[in-house]
Order: structure tokens, then C-alpha cells, then sequence
């Protein structure tokens, strides 16, 4: 696999880890044997999480947001001349996720671990736990009882509390945590902290984890989940301190290649395009951003202001951009009609995607180009990998035009995403 190409770090040291698929060329290994999900089975699987964020952006109701309308400008001062830690990421094991190797306790424990920017916990299959309550993963079970530096977050402690709804009792003195996602997977175990190295000579000293016992869902081929989330429990807020409150990604288009995850780096988003950063007061885990137009061709798609009102959560774990209906029947019919002179046969739908062609004639494909463009005018010209998938217009519509869209990783990938507290960059070709 070719070498990862991190960001040029200005300020401080820069710790550099690889990212790849998890049994491509690129990744740790391919000693355990995983079954990988059809494709059909991960756009249920997708389906499901789009559901689940859409309910809570949406409050669990019809209207968007809460009462004061549901989205709003995030305005956050940085730290300055802080440090910055970056990770090759990967793609996951057939389900279109990415992950990034780290190592957890003392002795270090390498660890496996899929990167979310839609969830707040973090954790890691533990000791004891054995099938059908965890399942089958490459690297050794975390063990906290051989971790010099590991201790269980006690039930009366603020962290505890701070878990809200992620909260599961206490077993003993010990606080218990579970957390159930959109596709259907949960986890559950104990809260603890210990020593997370994310690269040499880049540490967090009392990260706040989950050490799970009874897992169940799509995980298959990961040891645990990395957290990015908004909230106090992430890894992006718990490392603040010491990265400034700022990372960013890029994902790889293939799983041949490689990808990175930042923490910290230059306050500034020289070289980004850059989109302001939405609250949804119903759901404050998301980084939402605005959509305001698409283009097919370099030319504008008629899809009226209201259709996009809802806003547009940014997924690493959604596979599949989701659209307003309005928004999405306007993109199908200009980017049929764009790529109709080509003369490529149509093909038959492909579970939620409905615009497919058969290319298996053509060594060469062109595509007529899409880009997505962002309050601010921040555009995201999007490559073929971004456009396709599967042979399909990588596009879904939601279940309403009142939905908040979703950013896919599809979308994304090839793009280094920034986020600060305050914006949203994007910038092309960054891996």
C-alpha cells in the first residue's frame, strides 16, 4: 500500500498512524476469517442508522429540531498552538466503515477500532467475555485486570452521570454503560478509564471508555468504536485539551489505499472551504451543516430553498447520502438526463438505488459531474467514487422533505473534512 500523506502540521509535533482497509492490502492483517455483509445487508443496515439519526434530529416527532426551530450557528473559541495527533484510517470490513489502530492500557493493547463522528462512547470488546456475548475480533481481548493504569469509573463519579442516557446502573461500585445504534447493534459493560496511545509520543492519560462484555450487530472485524461525536464523552471533546477541540479526516476511495484521522492542528482552515457548523438542539452529538444547492454538469439543479431547510447531518458511519425527496427527484432526472448521451444501458435498481447502469462493457466510464454546495458557498465537487457505487447514483431519498439530509462517506471519501467547533471544511484529493 502506498505511504499515508498526513497534513503539514504548523504548530507542535505530528503523530502519524496508518489507515486501511481492514483486509485489503493496507490493512493489519487477514488471520481471522469475517464474513463480510452483502451489500443488500448493509443498506438495511444504513437504512436503520438514517432512521434512528433522523428521529433524534427530529426530536423523536414530526417537526425538525426543538423549540427554537432546531438548528443553530455554533460559535466556539479554539485553543492556539495546540498539538496534533493523526491516524492512518481504513475502510471496515464490507460494511463501508473506516478504522484506525490505537493502543489501549499499560502495557499497550493494540486495538482495532472503527471511527464515528455520530456517537459519544467509546469502547472495546473486554475480559471476561466470550461467545455469544462478544464475538470473534483479530487482536487480543483488552484485558483491564492486566492494565497497570486501568481503573472502573466508580458509580457516584461525575463521569458516571455525565453518561445521561448511556448510563446502565452499577454492577458493585462500578459504573455500567450501554449504548444501542441505528443499525441495530448495542454494547454494554462497564466505564472505565485508562492510558490511549493514538500514536508515539500522543497520548490521552484517563480516557473515558466503555470495556464491553456483551455486544451484539454489525462489529464484526473491529475491537471497539472510536467516538467523535459532540458531547463531553467523545474522544474529540475528552482530548480538547490538549488538540484544541479540532481533528479531521480523510477516507480512503478504495481499500487499497489509505487514509488519515487528526486530532489538533492549525486553528486555522487555510486551504479548506469552509461551511458554518448547526446545532440540533434534539440531538447535540451530530455535526449538521446547511445545504443550499446541487449541480449536475456545472449546471444549478431547480430544488426550491424549503426543500433544504431540515439541514445535513456529516456521517462517518452513514453509507449512502440521504436527500429530501424534492432535492433527490431533481438530482435523478439531471443526472440522467446528463449522462444519456453516453449511451450506457440502464440496469435493474439496487435496493434503495434506483438510477444504475451496466458499465461491465466500458473500460473507460465518464460521469457528468456533482457537487454539493454549502451555506457560505463552500462546494464539494465530488469524484466518481463519490457519485457511484455499485454501478448506482450513490444518492437516497429521505422519508420527507422536512428530514435532515445526510453527508454519506461515500461522499466524503478522498476529501480531508475538517471540524472545529465552528465550521466544517472540506478539501479535495487529500488522500
Amino acid at each position: 500500500a502506498a505511504p499515508v500523506i498526513a497534513p503539514r502540521q504548523r504548530n507542535g509535533t505530528l503523530a502519524v498512524l496508518r489507515l486501511a482497509h481492514r483486509h485489503g492490502p493496507c490493512g493489519p492483517s487477514t488471520a481471522s476469517a469475517v464474513v463480510e455483509p452483502s451489500f443488500a445487508e448493509v443498506q438495511r443496515a444504513d437504512q436503520r442508522r438514517v432512521e434512528y439519526i433522523q428521529g433524534r434530529v427530529s426530536g423523536g416527532g414530526g417537526a425538525r429540531g426543538a423549540s427554537k426551530g432546531g438548528l443553530q450557528q455554533r460559535q466556539q473559541q479554539l485553543a492556539a498552538g495546540s498539538r496534533s495527533a493523526t491516524l492512518p484510517t481504513t475502510m471496515g470490513v464490507g460494511t463501508f466503515q473506516y478504522v484506525v489502530t490505537v493502543s489501549l492500557g499499560t502495557p499497550g493493547v493494540s486495538q482495532t477500532m472503527e471511527v464515528d463522528t455520530g456517537s459519544d462512547v467509546s469502547w472495546v470488546q473486554c475480559k471476561p467475555c466470550a461467545a455469544p456475548a462478544c464475538y470473534s475480533q483479530r487482536d487480543q481481548l483488552f484485558d483491564p485486570a492486566k492494565s497497570s493504569t486501568y481503573s472502573a469509573v466508580p458509580c457516584g463519579a461525575d463521569a458516571c452521570s455525565d453518561l445521561g442516557i448511556y448510563m446502565a446502573g452499577c454492577s458493585g461500585s462500578q459504573c455500567g454503560y450501554v449504548v444501542s445504534y441505528g443499525d441495530g447493534s448495542n454494547t454494554t459493560g462497564v466505564y472505565g478509564s485508562d492510558t490511549l496511545a493514538l500514536a508515539p509520543g500522543n497520548t490521552v492519560g484517563t480516557f473515558l471508555f466503555g470495556c464491553g462484555h456483551a455486544q451484539a450487530g454489525l462489529f464484526a472485524g473491529i475491537d471497539g468504536l472510536l467516538a467523535l461525536g459532540r458531547q463531553a464523552m467523545s474522544l474529540k471533546s475528552q482530548a480538547a485539551g490538549a488538540y484544541g477541540g479540532v481533528f479531521s479526516y480523510c477516507l480512503p476511495s478504495k481499500p487499497s489505499s489509505a487514509g488519515y484521522l487528526t486530532l489538533g492542528g492549525p486553528s486555522s482552515a487555510s486551504g479548506f472551504a469552509t461551511t458554518g457548523l448547526l446545532t440540533a438542539w434534539s440531538a447535540p452529538t451530530f455535526y449538521m451543516v446547511m445545504l443550499t444547492g446541487i449541480s449536475v454538469g456545472g449546471q444549478p439543479v431547480a430544488v426550491p430553498a424549503s426543500a433544504f431547510a431540515g439541514g445535513m447531518v456529516v456521517d462517518t458511519g452513514t453509507v449512502i447520502t440521504r436527500l429530501p425527496p424534492a432535492a433527490y427527484a431533481a438530482l435523478r432526472s439531471a443526472f440522467r438526463g446528463a449522462i444519456a448521451p453516453y449511451g450506457y444501458p440502464s440496469a435493474p435498481a439496487n435496493g434503495i438505488l434506483d438510477t444504475c447502469y451496466d458499465f461491465s462493457r466500458y473500460g473507460v466510464v465518464t460521469l457528468p459531474t456533482v457537487a454539493l454546495t454549502f451555506s457560505g458557498g463552500a462546494t464539494l465537487a465530488l469524484e466518481a467514487p463519490g457519485i457511484l457505487s455499485s454501478g448506482c447514483l450513490a444518492f437516497a431519498p429521505n422519508g420527507g422533505d422536512g428530514d435532515a439530509a445526510i453527508l454519506g462517506n461515500v461522499q466524503q471519501r478522498s476529501f480531508a473534512v475538517r471540524f472545529d467547533g465552528g465550521t466544517v471544511g472540506f478539501m479535495p484529493g487529500a488522500c
